[in-house]
């Protein structure tokens, strides 16, 4: 999914939740993080399953300025693929400028912070390779909808 607002995956979320009767979510970005790292299989790659972005995400220099498919590149450690490129992962958490005071257990920081703004993270396929580091941080406006935006969910 692309083009979405923060705000749009919560009413998506909603409705997903209610028509399965099942618990979807936004991952926290300390998950998110984890994920992309390749969890307790990480290698320790600057992206997300390798130090060799072609291989593993769509950027810049690579996507033909658009949204590709999922699994056109390699996965990570875990399997999970375009953790690094293709679009701006939404993460549930409200974005602080570093991480001091941030929940020990990995869930989403919802409190203090800048209420109007939350974290993405993986880069796009619209930047260059820098910001699709499994260490970059970004945010953005809880209710911009933009062309390289997307989420992935949580379940449980």
């Amino acid at each position: 999914m692309e083009q979405v607002s923060w705000i749009d995956v919560q009413t998506f979320l909603e409705k997903l939740n209610t028509r399965t009767g099942k618990t979807y979510r936004l991952p926290s970005e300390a998950e998110w993080e984890y994920a992309a790292r390749g969890g307790h299989r990480s290698q320790g790659f600057t992206y997300s399953g390798g130090n060799k972005l072609n291989e593993v995400g769509w950027y810049g220099e690579n996507s033909h300025a658009e949204t590709k498919p999922v699994g056109l590149k390699q996965p990570n450690e875990l399997g999970l693929h375009d953790m690094s490129g293709n679009v701006w992962e939404w993460c549930a958490d409200v974005w602080h400028d570093n991480y001091e005071g941030a929940p020990k257990d990995g869930s989403a920081w919802t409190t203090g912070g800048d209420q109007d703004t939350r974290v993405v993270r993986g880069g796009s396929w619209s930047y260059d390779g820098y910001y699709c580091r499994v260490s970059f941080r970004f945010s953005y406006y809880s209710d911009l909808r933009f062309f390289n935006f997307g989420f992935r969910l949580a379940g449980y």
